[in-house]
């Protein structure tokens, strides 16, 4: 019942505008206000918050939708899958409060500052810095490909409050937009993802008070290797549909297109390569589903969560290729969703840590 509504809710709400958002290169900010009076935002929120507190599996719905119907614009997951537990997790019961109830209606929506323009996937090379004064922390640096970052009224900035201490010295702090010296720059041109917006953001002796900070001082790094199995799951989902409706789309195209007298799908090379990918997402999507089951129980871990990202985007990126040829020319043209959905797809192997990082930490486990 739940995919059922979040499913009618894209449709009908999200569809037959993100053409339109693309060339805006932004949603429309009412979608945050209508997506929170259906209960689509942060539902893992506990009811004291203003949630409902069901288990990700919830999440893992609108993520899928979402990619199911190629609206890439839609930075739900982000807000709901990441920025939520972060605060939920760590932050004080005076940040829960005032933050998360807003969360969940879409009247604050949120974004991380993690990636800088001389540090993506290595965090410890984060040079944001976060200086006591006070009662507050003033703070002066720059991030980049920021998703939600034109329309955040939240991030979580990570910054240095210790740069002597490498990875020891990165805490977390909420900031908010307004804030006096915080700035959102251009909203940057993407390949693909056309309709989400992606910042630079600026931070230039942002004063925030020292109770921004989410958990203890110091602790930022360990809580972002603590968060980021559920972040790569959330990628891994996301892969997993966008590669599973392509290959519908596919499937739908290459039986009414017509090549040398008959459909393109009575041609051998067709039916091989349609036999591949739906053999390749089948296994893909136990896995993913087995990977789901661990992380509500609380066993999904990180060198598992790196596989789930490795595989399911190294097979997403692969299946839309595929799926791509098998439109021929037409496959080439934005008017059909599989070439939005092809240039769309290829950032899914660089953020949440690149695939090369993914390899990284799981042959750390292994040797």
């Amino acid at each position: 019942m739940f995919r059922d509504s979040v499913r009618r809710f894209l449709e009908n709400e999200a569809v037959p505008h993100h053409e339109e958002w693309e060339k805006n290169k932004q949603i429309d900010r009412q979608l945050w206000n209508k997506a929170g009076e259906m209960g689509f935002l942060c539902p893992t929120v506990k009811e004291e918050y203003g949630g409902v507190g069901v288990d990700f599996r919830y999440n893992a719905i609108v993520d899928e939708e979402i990619a199911r119907l190629g609206l890439s614009g839609i930075g739900f997951g982000l807000h709901s899958d990441i920025v939520a537990p972060y605060i939920e997790n760590y932050g004080s019961e005076t940040l829960k409060k005032k933050y998360l109830p807003g969360m969940v209606t879409g009247d604050f929506v949120t974004a991380i500052a993690m990636t800088e323009p001389g540090a993506g996937s290595d965090l410890q090379g984060v040079r944001t810095t976060a200086v006591v004064d006070g009662d507050d922390y003033i703070i002066n640096g720059s991030k980049t490909f920021i998703t939600n970052g034109q329309h955040a009224d939240l991030v979580i900035v990570v910054a240095k409050t210790d740069p002597a201490a490498g990875a020891k010295g990165t805490s977390l702090i909420l900031v908010e937009a307004g804030s006096p010296g915080f700035s959102k720059g251009r909203n940057l041109d993407k390949i693909g993802m056309k309709a989400q917006d992606t910042s630079e953001l600026f931070f230039e002796d942002v004063r925030v008070p020292r109770e921004n900070l989410l958990g203890q001082e110091g602790m930022g790094f360990i809580y972002l290797m603590q968060e980021l199995p559920q972040e790569r799951l959330s990628v891994a989902l996301n892969a997993t549909s966008n590669a599973e409706a392509a290959l519908q789309w596919t499937l739908d195209y290459v039986k009414e297109r017509q090549a040398f007298g008959r459909a393109v799908s009575k041609f051998q090379n067709t039916r091989f390569k349609l036999a591949e990918m739906s053999t390749e997402l089948s296994v893909t999507r136990t896995f993913i589903d087995r990977c789901l089951e661990l992380h509500v129980q609380g066993k999904l871990d990180v060198p598992t969560a790196a596989k789930a990202k490795l595989w399911s985007t190294d097979i997403q990126c692969k299946v839309l290729d595929e799926c791509l040829q098998l439109h021929g020319g037409y496959g080439y043209m934005l008017e059909y969703p599989i070439a939005r959905a092809w240039a769309d797809a290829r950032v899914q192997r660089i953020y949440a840590g690149t695939n090369e990082i993914m390899k990284e930490i799981i042959s750390r486990s292994l040797v």
